[in-house]
């Protein structure tokens, strides 16, 4: 039997499990109510600044240990602003050998503990690609663990089940 899971960003049935999982904005962001949400705050599905604080969207990639791909939480970092800009300025090229800028992520990860203002490597991409988000290893937290070791099949399944995709562990 094929598994499929329906994608909250499509709305279509896809074939397998997922291997991703994203937020819409940052996490306070998306605390403010509507509408003083939107009277307060700009964004688009990549960036988004409010009230003087500027995020980008991108990836923090956790390769699988078992399978040659990885599973991906589409996350927002805060940046500074200089760097919001540059990123602005680069967008619609490839930017993958600009250097990467300082970070902190601005969504909370459940499955790895408290990750809201986690220092983050933000390494901007191709004009197809959203920037990559790395944990610093020397930071010990278990995502820069997981970043550096791969991910389990048994991680895999509780990952799945603690982000409801499977009925639980």
């Amino acid at each position: 039997m094929t598994q499929s899971f329906l994608c909250q960003t499509c709305g279509k049935a896809h074939e397998g499990l997922p291997t991703d999982q994203a937020w819409i904005l940052p996490d306070e962001v998306w605390a403010v109510p509507e509408p003083e949400r939107t009277s307060r705050a700009r964004w688009n599905a990549d960036l988004c600044d409010m009230d003087g604080r500027f995020f980008i969207r991108g990836v923090l990639k956790v390769p699988f240990q078992d399978l040659a791909d990885y599973y991906g939480w589409g996350a927002w970092a805060e940046v500074a602003e200089k760097d919001f800009h540059r990123y602005l300025e680069v967008y619609s090229a490839d930017a993958s050998q600009e250097p990467p800028v300082s970070g902190t992520l601005a969504n909370n990860i459940a499955q790895y503990g408290n990750t809201l203002g986690l220092a983050v490597v933000v390494q901007f991409g191709n004009a197809r690609s959203r920037p990559s988000f790395t944990v610093p290893p020397e930071s010990g937290h278990p995502l820069a663990r997981e970043q550096q070791g791969g991910m389990s099949t048994e991680r895999y399944h509780e990952i799945l089940a603690g982000t409801g995709h499977l009925g639980g562990p």
